[in-house]
């Protein structure tokens, strides 16, 4: 648990740095065997590009890292539960837990909206939700109240 604070802090660092780029506050880390392999945020926005999500980057850098498609021992620490796009990703790259923040009730595909893991899929990683929620939710809430200001 301690560790799992440790990595979920990077992944609060990398969303605090998508919301200084005016990006939807979302940070992911990648671990494997204690070293973060992969770091990224949000950059739909200032990419222009829809598949740009934290978690997507983070297992792009990953799979280069590693110099494959396969992320064995890898885990992925990220503060909001993944939408159906960043699971089927995470799945398909084979990662073996999954941390989250913030519960996503619009989209998460790891419990909120569906669950991805009750599918008969060749892959089910292990998930563990709400680890530093209130903190992640606040960041999204912040930013979001601060958009609907301007």
């Amino acid at each position: 648990m301690k560790d799992d604070i440790l990595y979920m802090r990077a992944a609060i660092e990398q969303a605090k740095a998508a919301m200084a780029c005016s990006e939807v506050p979302v940070g992911a880390v990648i671990v494997r065997h204690g070293e973060i392999i992969a770091a990224a945020f949000n950059t739909r926005e200032t990419e222009k590009n829809a598949l740009y999500h934290a978690e997507i980057k983070a297992i792009d850098q990953a799979c280069r890292r590693l110099g494959g498609w396969r992320l064995p021992g890898c885990e992925l620490y990220v503060t909001l539960e993944p939408c159906p796009m960043c699971a089927g990703a995470i799945v398909n790259s084979r990662i073996e837990r999954v941390v989250f923040g913030a519960y996503d009730y619009k989209a998460g595909a790891f419990g909120s909206l569906f669950d991805i893991n009750s599918f008969k899929l060749n892959h089910k990683p292990e998930i563990e939700g709400g680890l530093l929620a209130d903190e992640c939710g606040e960041l999204l809430s912040s930013f979001f109240r601060e958009r609907r200001g301007k």
